[in-house]
C-alpha cells in the first residue's frame, strides 16, 4: 500500500515560491480585491490548469465530474465591467473542462435593470460496476441475446451475454431572466428556466416471483416561467407572480423481454409505464403593512392547479390474456389536483425587548382526479377477480402559532410558544389528526465569555378513530398503526454552550435529545429515541496560523412490533443507527504572508444494525457501515503582481459494507437477474495545478 505525505506538496510549492520570496513588494499598483464596491472600468480574471485522477470510480465522480481516470482541463474566470452611468457587465465561467461546468452572463444598470443568462451541467452516476445482458440498455425496449429465456439465473448463458452498463444521466440548465424597476415604487420581472436530464437511471420488472433490474431511459424536460411584479412604500410592500411549470417525458415506456421461462403462455415480455407529462399553474400574492411602529402584518396566498392527461398504456402485452381484459374505463387519468396555501402572520413589539407574534397557515391539497374501476392485472399472467379504483388522496392543514420573545437585563432571553397542528386527510386510516406542541427556551450570557441556551419541547399528537383501509384490495391488521397516522408523545431537549477559553480560542458545545412515545400501537412503530453531541472549536495559533475543528456524533434508536399471522404481535425489531463526524482546518500564512497554505481533513463514520426477535434462533442481519476519509492541501502563491500560482491535492478513500449489495452477483439469487453492483469502495488522488492571471 502506498502512502501520500501532505508535507510533499506543501514543500513543492514552497520552492517554487522561493525565488521570489526576497524581492521587495511594489504597493504603487496595489489594488483593494475585497472592496464591496469595484472600481470603473474593465477588470477580471483567468485561471488556467490541468488536474489528474487517480482512479475511475461512479461514486466519486456522482456530483464532481471526476468520474474517470486521467488528465483534465482546468478553465474558469471573470470580467466585469463598471461604467460611469452605474451601468455593469459580468460573465463569469469555472469548470468548463469538467462535467459540472456553469456559465453565466450578467448585464444592466444599477436601481434600473439587469438581464442575466446561464448554464450549468450537473452528472449522475448510479453504478458501480453494473452488468446485464440485456441489449438495447438505454432505450426503450431491452431485448436479450440467444439462450434466453431459462428456468432460472444459473441456467442463463451470462458468462457470454454480460454487459456493462452504465448507469446515470447528465443534467442540463438553461436559464433566464430580467428585471426591470418601472418607476420609484413598482418592480417587475421575468425568468424562465429549462432543465433537461439524459441518460439512464435503474429500476426493476417482475413476473409473479422473478425479477429483473434494468436500466431505464432518463430523457426528460422540465420548462418554468415566472411572471411577477413587485410594489413598495415606507409602509406597504406587496407582490403578485404567475408560475408554470411544464414536465415532458420523451420516454413513455420501458418494455423488456422475460429472462426467465413464462409461468402462463404469452407472458415473455412486460412494460413499465414511466413518468407522464403533468404541468403546474400557479399564482402567487404577498403583503406586507406596517400598522403602526410597533405592529405589522404580513399575508401570502398561493393558488395552483396540477393536471396530467397521458394516455394509457395497454392493460398487457400478454395476446392470450389480453383478449380476456375489460376495456379500460378511460384513455387517459385526467388527473386534476388543486392547492391552495395561505399563512397571515401579526408581530408586535408592545415594550422594549417584547415581541409578540401570531400565525395561521393552511395548506390545502384538493385531488379532483374522478374515481375509475380498472382491471387488476398482475404483472402480464392473471386477471384479478375484483377491478381496482384508483385513490386520489386530498388533505388540509391547518397550523396555529402563538410567540412569544423577551430579552431582560443582564443578558437573559426568554422564549416560548404554543402551536396547533390539525390535518384532514382522505382515503387515510385516520381521518383527522390533531397535534399540539409547547415549547420554551432561556438564553443566558452567564459571563462576558460564557453564554447558554436551554430549549424544551413537548409534542401530544391525537386522532380520531383508527380504521382500516378498504380501497386497496386487501385487509390489513386492525392493530396496525402507522407511523404518521398513529397516536404520539414527543419531547425533545437541546442545551448549547458558547465559551470564549481566551482570546485566541471559543468553543462551542451542543447537545440534543429527543424522544417518540406510540404507546397505543401494538403492531408498528412502538419507540423511537435519538441522541446528538456537537462540539465547535477555533483557535488562532497566531496572527499567521488558525484552527478549526468540529465533530458531531448522533445515535437514533427505533423499536417496531409485528404480526405473521395479521393480529397480535408475535415479533420485535429493533434499528440502531449512528453516525460519527470529525473535521480539522488549518489556514497559514507563510513567507511573509504571501504563500497561502491550508488543509481540511473530514472522517465520517456511519453504521446501522437491524435485530429481528421472532422467538426463534435466527440468523442476525449483518451490520451495513460507510466510513469517509477526505484530506485536501491547498496553497496560493502570486508569482508576480497579477499573476498567481494555485495547488492543491485532495485525497478521498470512501467503503461500504452492505448485505443488499455485497456478493449478489447477476446470478447469486435463481430468480433474480441483478446487476451484480457492489457497495461502493474507492482511493482517489485528485491533483490540481493552476496559473490565474488578474487584471
Amino acid at each position: 500500500m502506498r502512502t501520500y505525505c501532505p508535507l510533499y506538496l506543501l514543500g513543492a510549492l514552497g520552492v517554487l515560491s522561493a525565488a521570489g520570496a526576497a524581492a521587495a513588494a511594489d504597493t504603487s499598483a496595489w489594488t483593494c480585491e475585497t472592496c464591496p464596491y469595484p472600481g470603473k472600468g474593465t477588470s477580471g480574471s483567468v485561471a488556467v490548469g490541468v488536474g489528474a485522477v487517480s482512479e475511475a470510480s461512479s461514486k466519486f465522480g456522482d456530483t464532481t465530474g471526476l468520474q474517470r481516470q486521467g488528465a483534465f482541463l482546468l478553465l474558469g474566470g471573470e470580467l466585469g465591467y463598471r461604467g460611469e452611468d452605474n451601468s455593469f457587465a459580468r460573465l463569469t465561467a469555472s469548470d468548463l473542462g469538467l462535467e459540472v461546468r456553469s456559465l453565466a452572463a450578467e448585464a444592466g444598470r444599477e436601481g434600473r435593470y439587469a438581464v442575466r443568462l446561464g448554464y450549468g451541467e450537473m452528472p449522475r452516476h448510479f453504478s458501480n460496476g453494473a452488468m446485464t445482458p440485456f441489449q438495447g440498455s438505454g432505450g426503450s425496449n431491452l431485448a436479450l441475446p440467444a439462450g434466453f429465456p431459462a428456468a432460472s439465473t444459473a441456467s442463463m448463458p451470462l458468462a457470454s451475454s454480460l454487459a456493462p452498463v452504465e448507469l446515470g444521466f447528465k443534467r442540463s440548465r438553461l436559464d433566464a431572466s430580467a428585471a426591470w424597476l418601472a418607476s420609484e415604487n413598482w418592480t417587475h420581472r421575468l425568468s424562465f428556466r429549462h432543465d433537461q436530464r439524459d441518460g439512464s437511471k435503474p429500476t426493476a420488472g417482475s413476473f409473479y416471483a422473478s425479477t429483473s433490474q434494468l436500466a431505464a431511459p432518463v430523457d426528460q424536460v422540465t420548462d418554468e416561467f415566472e411572471l411577477a411584479t413587485a410594489y413598495t412604500t415606507r409602509r406597504w410592500q406587496a407582490s403578485l407572480a404567475y408560475q408554470v411549470s411544464l414536465f415532458k417525458n420523451k420516454v413513455e415506456s420501458l418494455t423488456w423481454a422475460n429472462p426467465f421461462w413464462p409461468v402462463v403462455p404469452g407472458a415473455g415480455s412486460g412494460q413499465l409505464a414511466q413518468a407522464p407529462d403533468s404541468q403546474m399553474h400557479q399564482i402567487i400574492g404577498l403583503a406586507g403593512y406596517e400598522i403602526t411602529p410597533t405592529l405589522r402584518a404580513s399575508a401570502e396566498v398561493a393558488a395552483g392547479r396540477m393536471t396530467q392527461d397521458a394516455g394509457y398504456l395497454a392493460p398487457t402485452l400478454n395476446p392470450g390474456l389480453a383478449a380476456t381484459v375489460p376495456a379500460l374505463p378511460a384513455q387517459s387519468l385526467d388527473g386534476r389536483v388543486d392547492t391552495f396555501n395561505g399563512n397571515l402572520r401579526l408581530v408586535a413589539t408592545p415594550l422594549p425587548g417584547l415581541r409578540l407574534s401570531a400565525a395561521y397557515a393552511r395548506d390545502v391539497r384538493d385531488n379532483r382526479t374522478s374515481v375509475q374501476r380498472y382491471p387488476a392485472v398482475s404483472t402480464d399472467m392473471f386477471l384479478g377477480a375484483a377491478p381496482r379504483s384508483n385513490t386520489p388522496f386530498s388533505f388540509k392543514q391547518d397550523r396555529f402559532k402563538l410567540g412569544i420573545d423577551y430579552r431582560a437585563t443582564g443578558g437573559m432571553v426568554f422564549a416560548g410558544g404554543l402551536e396547533q397542528d390539525n390535518r384532514e386527510r382522505s382515503y387515510q386510516e385516520v381521518v383527522t389528526t390533531r397535534e399540539t406542541t409547547a415549547w420554551g427556551r432561556i438564553g443566558l450570557q452567564a459571563r462576558n465569555d460564557l453564554a447558554l441556551a436551554l430549549k424544551l419541547t413537548h409534542a401530544d399528537r391525537d386522532r380520531t378513530t383508527y380504521g382500516s383501509s378498504t380501497w386497496f384490495g386487501y385487509a390489513e391488521n386492525p392493530l396496525l398503526r402507522k407511523y404518521n397516522l398513529a397516536a404520539r408523545r414527543r419531547d425533545i431537549a437541546s442545551l448549547s454552550a458558547d465559551f470564549s477559553v481566551a482570546e485566541k480560542l471559543t468553543l462551542g458545545l451542543t447537545a440534543d435529545y429527543a424522544n417518540d412515545d406510540y404507546a397505543q400501537s401494538a403492531v408498528g412503530l412502538t419507540h423511537s429515541r435519538s441522541t446528538s453531541f456537537g462540539v465547535d472549536l477555533s483557535y488562532a495559533l497566531s496572527e499567521k496560523t488558525r484552527i478549526h475543528l468540529f465533530a458531531q456524533s448522533e445515535a437514533i434508536r427505533a423499536k417496531q412490533a409485528g404480526s405473521q399471522t395479521a393480529s397480535q404481535p408475535d415479533w420485535n425489531a429493533q434499528n440502531k443507527d449512528r453516525f460519527d463526524v470529525l473535521g480539522v482546518g488549518v489556514k497559514h500564512a507563510a513567507i511573509g504572508g504571501k504563500l497561502d497554505l491550508g488543509a481540511d481533513l473530514v472522517l465520517s463514520r456511519a453504521n446501522s444494525q437491524v435485530t429481528v426477535d421472532t422467538g426463534v434462533n435466527t440468523p442476525l442481519f449483518p451490520t451495513v457501515s460507510t466510513r469517509l476519509d477526505s484530506l485536501k492541501l491547498y496553497a496560493t502563491y502570486p508569482l508576480q503582481d497579477k499573476l498567481t500560482l494555485t495547488g492543491s491535492w485532495w485525497y478521498e478513500h470512501y467503503s461500504a459494507q452492505d448485505w443488499r449489495y455485497d456478493g449478489v452477483m447477476p446470478a447469486t439469487v435463481y430468480n433474480l437477474l441483478a446487476f451484480g453492483q457492489q457497495a461502493p469502495r474507492y482511493s482517489v488522488n485528485v491533483l490540481r495545478l493552476a496559473l490565474r492571471y488578474s487584471f
